[in-house]
């Protein structure tokens, strides 16, 4: 079996890492370049007309994992990828056909993605009998009204998806974060599908980051992004490990909650909290990191969490 999860995840890995360069290509002839906001640092600046939307060939190594294994569960694995993404997607376009950095406004995005979760949820409560109950030690399991559960479910899974969603904001930071992420479902699960799915992202990733790393030649950008977001989400509902995810996700929700801080404290004071948010930009800004260095260290916290997630994971839940 796991040769034939590498076999394919390999494969992943060459079409992403060979269809980038004409993706990028595409991306430059028609313009469809990155705006910077006015107020970001002159580093950021010097980023102005990269080409954005390289997430989108993401999807073509993800859909791989349909050939290897075409089951049901797979289909769903790819359909919440395709379905958050599309929402990014839709930003991005916004924001490169347009030169527009606000790109669609938030209240939209969210009002696209609460039905997309809603569905899905649904999905996984009728065609996989996903159980309304959270795990905490052993065979000790919290059981919630199904409900209540769908409801904090969906909470969760938009709340993760744009938490995720803030981390993309360096060359490769999103990526180095994210593949830690992966390797803890491929280890913990005993689903082949999931194993696959997870595996091929992070042969998706390192195909990408080949082009992501700093200086960066293309941002995935919310394309990418939110449709990591939003599998990574689902694959902790599915493998049932909802309570590891404030340490598994520790590097997400600290940015999350950064961008929430400092509208609240500014508000409230007129004041900063942080230098800017999300927090990745404070460490740089206030403590003169390189991108390089703080894509390093971010990246080393969040194995490190995969890492303490394993453990909790394989002694007490």
């Amino acid at each position: 079996m796991l040769d034939s999860i590498f076999g394919i995840s390999m494969f992943s890995f060459l079409i992403v890492a060979l269809l980038t360069p004409f993706l990028i290509w595409g991306l430059r002839t028609l313009k469809l370049t990155q705006p910077i906001r006015v107020e970001m640092y002159a580093d950021i600046q010097a980023k102005k007309g990269t080409p954005l939307m390289a997430g989108l060939v993401l999807f073509t190594g993800v859909g791989t994992t349909l050939t290897a294994h075409p089951s049901p569960m797979t289909v769903f694995l790819c359909a919440a990828f395709l379905l958050f993404g599309a929402v990014g997607f839709m930003d991005d376009f916004k924001k490169a056909a347009y030169q527009d950095p606000n790109g669609i406004a938030s209240r939209t995005k969210l009002l696209l993605q609460f039905p997309i979760t809603g569905l899905l949820l649904y999905v996984l409560f009728e065609a996989f009998d996903l159980s309304a109950d959270i795990s905490v030690i052993g065979d000790l399991h919290i059981p919630l009204f199904p409900i209540v559960y769908f409801i904090v479910m969906t909470l969760f899974i938009v709340g993760t998806a744009n938490a995720i969603n803030f981390t993309d904001g360096l060359d490769g930071l999103l990526i180095n974060v994210a593949i830690p992420s992966y390797m803890f479902f491929f280890v913990i699960s005993e689903s082949v599908e999931v194993k696959t799915f997870s595996l091929v992202m992070v042969a998706c990733l390192l195909g990408l980051f080949i082009y992501n790393i700093h200086p960066a030649r293309a941002f995935m950008g919310d394309t990418g992004s939110l449709a990591i977001g939003g599998s990574l989400s689902f694959l902790a509902i599915i493998e049932k490990v909802e309570i590891l995810i404030p340490i598994l996700f520790s590097v997400y929700l600290a940015e999350q909650l950064s961008v929430m801080l400092q509208v609240w404290y500014y508000k409230k004071t007129k004041l900063r909290i942080f230098k800017m948010a999300p927090i990745h930009y404070h460490f740089i800004l206030k403590y003169g990191w390189s991108e390089n260095k703080l894509v390093v260290i971010f990246g080393f916290v969040s194995w490190a969490s995969a890492l303490i997630s394993w453990l909790l994971w394989k002694f007490l839940l």
